[in-house]
């Protein structure tokens, strides 16, 4: 990367946010973030693949909700650094009355947010933890934006995985669920292995290299069980890998192992 690095900002560590982008292909990240993915390749040699089709789901989901649901108001949980097709992007050709609020605490992501708002007064970047519903809600670029009396989409897209238990991401999907009125929906995916090898190396992993700033990698039942809310219902196609999520062509980058995927789905607040 040719950019100077903005003051402030550590770059000797990785960061989930860095990996991913070098993931996409960004331009975003570090020699360390670069070293890091190089060791997670050794153990997920599919991450790749995984991280691609985790972002075509996302624009796949906001789309969706934007032209389907009518939904004129999203809350990107854990945004991430900026790339291509970015959430507002995505839903403000569906209706460009859209408005999104993006959520994240990494100072690299806010370091470049100015690349996400390109001037647009219909979205905001919100400095906060995702886990911290009551401020994100009380947060004034939050609030110039979202109306709760109006339906949402909240968005917690490949974002649990970096929670630990401690931080309870089912407490947080709860709370923001409890907020928001109904007819709005819930995107949730993460990150799962049914191989207790593979979520404990990556997970290893990630701490190390991170840290201690990541979660961990969960099994499919732990991912359903944060749409076990008494007001949420599954919408089709239900949960599974998010690359068989309502796909909108035939051919996407095949995983060539099998050991992780991106698991979750889409359900709507009753």
């Amino acid at each position: 990367m040719s950019e100077s690095v903005p003051a402030g900002i550590d770059v000797s560590r990785p960061t989930a946010a860095r990996m991913y982008d070098h993931l996409l292909g960004g331009r975003f990240n570090h020699p360390s973030d670069r070293a890091a993915v190089e060791q997670l390749l050794k153990i997920a040699p599919s991450t790749k693949e995984l991280a691609l089709n985790n972002r075509a789901f996302l624009c796949r989901v906001v789309e969706i909700i934007a032209r389907e649901y009518g939904i004129r108001q999203f809350v990107d949980h854990g945004s991430g650094l900026p790339t291509q097709d970015n959430v507002h992007q995505v839903a403000q050709r569906v209706d460009e009355s859209c408005r999104v609020v993006y959520i994240d605490n990494d100072p690299h992501v806010h370091a470049y947010g100015g690349l996400l708002l390109d001037e647009n007064p219909r979205v905001a970047l919100v400095q906060a933890d995702m886990t911290r519903t009551e401020d994100i809600f009380a947060d004034p670029g939050f609030r110039n934006l979202i109306d709760l009396r109006e339906p949402a989409a909240a968005l917690f897209v490949s974002v649990t995985h970096c929670l630990t238990d401690e931080q309870d991401p089912f407490g947080m999907i709860r709370r923001t669920v409890d907020a928001l009125p109904a007819g709005s929906v819930v995107v949730v995916c993460q990150l799962v292995s049914e191989d207790a090898k593979v979520r404990e190396d990556v997970t290893r992993l990630m701490r190390d290299g991170t840290g201690n700033r990541w979660g961990r990698v969960r099994t499919e039942s732990e991912v359903r069980a944060f749409f076990d809310l008494d007001r949420l219902r599954i919408e089709d196609p239900g949960l599974l890998d998010v690359t068989h999520w309502r796909p909108d062509r035939e051919v996407y980058p095949r995983q060539r192992t099998d050991e992780w995927i991106e698991f979750g789905g889409l359900a709507t607040v009753r």
